[in-house]
């Protein structure tokens, strides 16, 4: 998979952007978060994508949001783990186009080791309390959906506050140290840099300035 570069690490980082603006750059094919949203649909199985058809399948949104730190924090890495299966498959198909391929992508450090290169991951980290306090701030359908159900909660405190401990359970320290060290390039957020001074950073660090347009 020498023309695909995978973008990971945490929320708020700009991989989307990025993703984004290098797939315009150099004629590639975007594939931005979630991605693998266009295999779950009725067909998915449940039986093997529990989590992922978890959302699909739920008639109750408020489950959701009531569920425990733990509960959610042991789903979300049980989605990471099914996206990599869907996400694979997807990249396998997409990769026949014979273009370059930008990837904000759900497969792991482990895996990514073994399909590809240190040219061609890179890692884009915020601040790990970025993403707890402003999880709420992005116009997103699905966020503000979720956000007016906590308010509609018998004790809507409480209710924001068991999601806000959900949100900082997978914002931990230790998750954040595993992409820092995970062995490929690093890019941290930077506020003070403009969106143009960040993909020319994340061009070098690909390096992808010989294939220039």
């Amino acid at each position: 998979m020498n023309d695909i570069y995978y973008i990971i690490g945490t929320a708020y980082a700009g991989k989307s952007t990025m993703v984004k603006l290098l797939a315009e750059k150099y004629n590639g094919i975007a594939c931005e978060e979630n991605y693998h949203d266009r295999m779950v649909d009725g067909r998915l199985d449940k039986t093997k994508f529990p989590c992922l058809c978890y959302t699909r399948d739920l008639q109750d949104w408020r489950e959701f949001i009531r569920r425990t730190p733990e509960e959610y924090e042991n789903w979300i890495d049980g989605v990471a783990k099914e996206c990599e299966i869907l996400e694979l498959k997807i990249l396998e198909e997409l990769k026949k186009q014979k273009r370059r391929i930008f990837v904000d992508t759900n497969i792991s450090i482990e895996t990514l080791k073994e399909i590809s290169d240190t040219d061609h991951v890179l890692v884009m980290l915020s601040d790990q309390m970025v993403s707890v306090n402003r999880f709420f701030e992005r116009p997103d359908r699905e966020k503000q959906f979720l956000y007016q159900l906590l308010m509609q909660e018998e004790n809507p405190e409480a209710a924001m506050a068991n999601f806000r401990e959900m949100l900082m359970r997978v914002n931990s320290k230790e998750r954040y140290d595993r992409f820092l060290h995970s062995g490929f390039r690093v890019l941290l957020r930077d506020d003070d840099r403009t969106v143009d001074e960040t993909l020319e950073i994340v061009e070098r660090m690909l390096k992808l300035y010989q294939y220039m347009p």
